[in-house]
């Protein structure tokens, strides 16, 4: 157990450490800075251009969405996650190696490949595991429970890319970890394709349009993700539509794509919304199925 707690105590103090030094430190690299930069330029985009001129620039909820960007991208991972995720790999790892005698998870070795191979295989991959996962937190009720934080949005805006439930993160980390893990990469610095992910991402989820033309068929854009988050669909589209985080291509090639027609002010969120939790707190305790009386002594005025 000392092993485990130590691994728990240093991935704590290396996490604080790197996130104290991208605050005080920037460089091209620096993920809190590149979030900022890319948020600012969407928010200015949507300015110049909206695709819903009536929604206002402040939209409905654009402070919470705002906040949940760097909860989820940094505080999580401050408060517990990096730590605990650290502390599960390596259990996982000793119970594959006591248990199978696996020491090694890598079967496909591409570490001798080209960088740019390396990167783009990581990205073709990793958005496939995604789009299966996105799927499932639309079937299992479960998962379901912690995805209606993410489908609470009601006006569209970028900053709603980053609005979801912190389980998400463990869900989304847990079920990527192994076939990620078999792909043996060469290299560990995989900025280039975090940063392309989230520019898509805000992209995704803004209120602006950029004709894409057949690439429309291969990206994910606002015109089609609109239809993800449709308040209304028709029963046999009921699990969801247009899963795809990064990529449409998976969901034109698996028959999950929908666009019935220019979704710009079509109604958002899901039945019932308007008994969901609106505040931080009270959407971070949602699905947890924690009494009642319990959760009411939270703080949920945030």
């Amino acid at each position: 157990m000392q092993k485990y707690f130590d691994i728990f105590v240093q991935a704590y103090q290396n996490y604080a450490g790197y996130l104290f030094n991208e605050i005080t430190h920037p460089h091209w690299k620096n993920y809190f800075y590149w979030l900022l930069g890319v948020s600012l330029f969407f928010f200015v985009l949507e300015g110049i251009k909206p695709w819903r001129k009536k929604q206002a620039r402040f939209r409905k909820d654009f402070w919470l969405d705002f906040f949940y960007m760097f909860f989820n991208f940094f505080l999580f991972s401050l408060i517990i996650y990096n730590a605990a995720s650290d502390v599960v790999v390596n259990l996982f790892n000793d119970f594959l190696a006591g248990a199978f005698g696996i020491t090694n998870l890598v079967a496909l070795q591409v570490g001798s490949w080209p960088v740019w191979l390396q990167l783009f295989t990581l990205f073709i991959v990793r958005d496939f595991v995604q789009w299966n996962i996105h799927r499932l937190l639309h079937r299992v009720d479960t998962l379901w429970e912690f995805h209606k934080v993410h489908h609470s949005v009601q006006e569209m805006g970028f900053a709603a890319h980053l609005r979801y439930h912190w389980m998400e993160n463990v869900v989304y980390r847990t079920l990527e970890y192994i076939p990620l893990a078999m792909i043996g990469f060469g290299i560990d610095d995989f900025f280039v394709v975090h940063l392309f992910t989230l520019s898509v991402g805000h992209f995704n989820h803004s209120n602006f349009i950029l004709p894409l033309g057949p690439l429309k068929y291969i990206f994910n854009n606002p015109q089609m993700h609109i239809w993800h988050h449709a308040k209304h669909l028709p029963d046999e589209r009921r699990f969801g539509v247009n899963f795809g985080l990064t990529l449409s291509i998976w969901d034109y090639l698996f028959g999950t794509n929908y666009i019935p027609h220019d979704g710009r002010d079509i109604e958002l969120g899901f039945p019932d919304i308007e008994h969901f939790p609106d505040t931080f707190v009270k959407q971070s305790l949602h699905g947890l199925n924690i009494p009642k009386k319990e959760s009411e002594k939270t703080l949920d005025t945030f």
